[in-house]
């Protein structure tokens, strides 16, 4: 019997352009615009069972790194997610000098 789908997690921003959004989690010497973020907001009394497993999931298969992880007095949690976006330069020279 195949398991039925799990209920999302909470709510998920995904954020492609992030220049207009403060306070991300970016390593030294790099810009925002070098990642792409997931910000996820978990709601209280979400188990950590739960939680654990829908973050691992995202690691594994969407190549997600956390980032930053947030708690709040109501029990509600931020979780920041990051991956780097590869950029490729053509290697095949200039194509305006045939």
């Amino acid at each position: 019997m195949p398991s039925p789908a799990r209920p999302p997690l909470g709510r998920i921003v995904h954020v492609r352009d992030p220049r207009g959004v403060p306070d991300l989690p970016v390593e030294r010497g790099r810009r925002p615009e070098d990642y792409e973020f997931q910000i996820i907001t978990v709601p209280p009394r979400t188990s950590v069972g739960q939680v654990r497993a829908h973050l691992t999931e995202e690691a594994e298969y969407g190549r997600w790194e956390l980032a930053r992880t947030r708690r709040y007095l109501g029990g509600g949690k931020k979780v920041w997610m990051r991956r780097r976006i590869i950029r490729v330069r053509s290697t095949l020279g200039d194509p305006s000098g045939l």
